[in-house]
């Protein structure tokens, strides 16, 4: 049987701790249980749940495409600021719009360097590889599954790249 989700999360949050970049993606694809378990962990341990399309359109109502690209990761970092520990993060498709030209991987990577942050990733494991979208897909992007942690439903027990 396999280990929920949720579990395997909250095994793999221990670890982050010895990391560099104490990143934990959450990799399925839609409908396959990532909300649930972070729910389930943010009534297990009190941890924010954030989600980020709806903190971060609140917060560049008013700023030009241009500022919004320039102040992404400032309002990411202000978004957590405030939590101690544990941030939990659904909802981060927005960090893919093309037009705030961003690496989602590495903004995350940065927000990790002084706090654990576990983000459910839309997506899938290929082999070492995380993905995003399609490869036609203007926001398709591949990355090799290393320094930070990984759950996913497909992957038995979770893995560390």
């Amino acid at each position: 049987m396999a280990e929920p989700l949720a579990d395997q999360v909250m095994r793999k949050i221990k670890q982050a701790d010895e990391l560099y970049h104490r990143l934990m993606l959450v990799v399925a694809p839609a409908g396959a249980g990532k909300t649930t378990a972070l729910q389930d962990i943010h009534e297990r341990v009190g941890a924010p749940l954030i989600n980020i399309n709806l903190e971060l359109s609140r917060r560049m109502l008013d700023l030009t495409e241009r500022q919004r690209a320039l102040q992404l990761p400032r309002l990411l970092r202000e978004i957590i600021n405030d939590a101690e520990g544990v941030v939990l993060f659904d909802n981060i498709e927005i960090l893919f719009d093309v037009s705030l030209k961003q690496d989602p991987l590495r903004l995350l990577q940065g927000l990790s360097r002084n706090k654990t942050v576990v983000a459910a990733w839309n997506g899938s494991i290929d082999g070492d590889h995380m993905i995003y979208a399609v490869p036609d897909h203007p926001e398709y992007r591949r990355y090799m599954v290393r320094d930070f942690l990984v759950a996913s439903p497909d992957l038995p027990g979770g893995r560390q790249g």
